[in-house]
């Protein structure tokens, strides 16, 4: 595999994939040899001043899963609101108990049920309602909840604990649902930008975790309130959503922006053996209305991205099988030690703040490197490899176990090195398929497309989390 400067004409990131003979494998045909950013005729393509596109897409991945980390994060603020702050005893209550104790099987429901939802309705949206309106709406819905979270902190709720906790969950439900419309439409929008802008974006949101769990590790060592730690996390994430809205409105600015966001040619129905360029010119900008189809076709889709969809499911999968439910449980050899990092900060530590840290530096090695390719035979044959992992985590000091007592990695570099096997893997891979899907399909569905590589997302993220469920009793 051989690379060469952004400036030829198979684009790629920040390196272009070209064969090294005619007689090359599939996997070494960069994207089936399309010219993926390759400008129309007449139409010189703009250098990205500055990076400036480039980190505004970063900010926006931020910024997408930034709020709901904190939102997350504050785990002890829920408690403390949900224990009744001024009469700890009631939290003896069946009831408070009950809400208590699965609050955070509540949030999970309230996150992930309208997550699907909304990218179902944002699949239909996509040539209903422009991008920016999309964007704009779904950043100041969650601007105004983090500022209702935010009044709440200081507010003693104590006497309306079970309204406090329909609050929460409804609130939850809201920012997922927004952040689902704001996180789909702006990966849909960099499907008609060279594909650097789209690993921009996913690395961005792997940065939002990593300062999440940054953030907690700050809050666990120096916190003495829990209500001020939670205040910090949703003013915050406030700030850095109206931050996300002047980026995102600054975008359009930028002549590099301009030249991507062009007008493009109507959607169309295409078979499963066309190859249609993405930037293939266009006679014409405004489409005659009987050639208009509002909802993207979904079939032909489907059929473009099935190989990838089922590495992106296979992917996430064994993401959501192992973490957090099975590698948050993996303790210490040491732990009775009586040392804080072998206890109070080994979890914080070792899992959330390794993983996401790995998975940053597995998708920013995407912005230099893309093999395989998407339609090599190897790709979903690493997605499938991931499995191993899963019996490797099991055989460290995973506690509570009852049927397996078997410990085989008796010491605590052993869970450091897979979780940074599953970060890396997860980052490197995950957004080789993400930034692959709206690529091998016409620009005109590159939005539409993205929503789908999403909806695959999302699936393999339900089913991971319901087998670890499973997977615990066995254990």
């Amino acid at each position: 595999m051989a690379f060469a400067s952004e400036d030829h004409v198979y684009h790629s990131s920040n390196a272009v994939y070209r064969a090294p003979s005619n007689n090359h494998e599939p996997d070494q045909e960069a994207l089936l040899g399309k010219l993926l950013d390759y400008p129309a005729p007449g139409l010189q393509r703009p250098e990205d001043r500055f990076n400036g596109a480039y980190i505004i897409f970063f900010s926006l991945g931020i910024g997408g899963l930034l709020p709901w980390n904190f939102f997350v994060t504050a785990k002890e603020y829920w408690a403390f609101k949900l224990r009744n702050c001024s009469s700890p005893a009631s939290g003896k209550d069946p009831e408070d108990a009950d809400i208590l104790n699965y609050f955070e099987s509540y949030l999970a429901v309230a996150s992930t049920v309208p997550s699907l939802l909304f990218l179902v309705a944002n699949f239909l949206l996509v040539n209903r309602v422009q991008v920016h309106v999309r964007v704009l709406a779904s950043l100041f819905v969650s601007l105004a909840i983090f500022v209702v979270m935010a009044v709440l902190v200081k507010v003693d709720t104590s006497s309306w604990t079970r309204g406090f906790f329909s609050i929460t969950v409804a609130c939850m439900a809201v920012i997922s649902s927004s952040s689902t419309i704001f996180n789909s439409s702006v990966y849909g929008l960099t499907g008609s930008f060279p594909m650097r802008n789209a690993q921009a974006l996913i690395s961005g949101g792997a940065m939002g975790g990593t300062v999440s769990a940054v953030a907690s590790l700050v809050d666990l060592a120096a916190s003495s309130d829990v209500r001020d730690s939670a205040l910090a996390f949703f003013l915050t994430a406030a700030v850095f959503l109206g931050l996300c809205m002047g980026l995102y409105l600054l975008l359009p600015q930028l002549e590099y922006a301009r030249h991507y966001m062009r007008p493009v040619v109507p959607v169309h129905v295409f078979s499963g053996e066309d190859n249609p360029s993405q930037d293939a010119p266009s006679t014409s900008s405004v489409a005659p209305a009987s050639r208009m189809v509002h909802t993207p076709p979904l079939g032909p889709i489907l059929k473009k991205t099935a190989g990838l969809g089922f590495c992106t499911v296979s992917l996430y999968f064994v993401t959501a099988l192992i973490f957090p439910a099975i590698s948050t449980n993996i303790q210490s050899m040491h732990k009775g030690t009586g040392s804080p990092w072998t206890s109070k900060f080994f979890v914080p530590l070792t899992v959330f703040l390794l993983f996401n840290f790995a998975d940053l530096c597995g998708r920013q090695v995407t912005a230099w490197i893309q093999v395989p390719g998407p339609r090599s035979k190897l790709l979903p044959g690493l997605a499938l490899s991931r499995v191993c992992l899963v019996p490797l985590f099991l055989l460290c000091n995973y506690q509570p176990r009852s049927h397996l007592n078997v410990v085989l990695f008796q010491s605590d570099i052993y869970p450091v090195v897979f979780t940074c096997l599953l970060g890396l893997s997860n980052g490197y891979l995950s957004t080789l398929v993400l930034i692959y899907g709206p690529k091998i399909v016409p620009r005109e569905l590159a939005e539409a497309t993205s929503v789908v590589m999403l909806f695959y997302m999302s699936v393999g993220l339900m089913l991971g989390s319901a087998c670890a469920a499973l997977l615990e009793h066995f254990i």
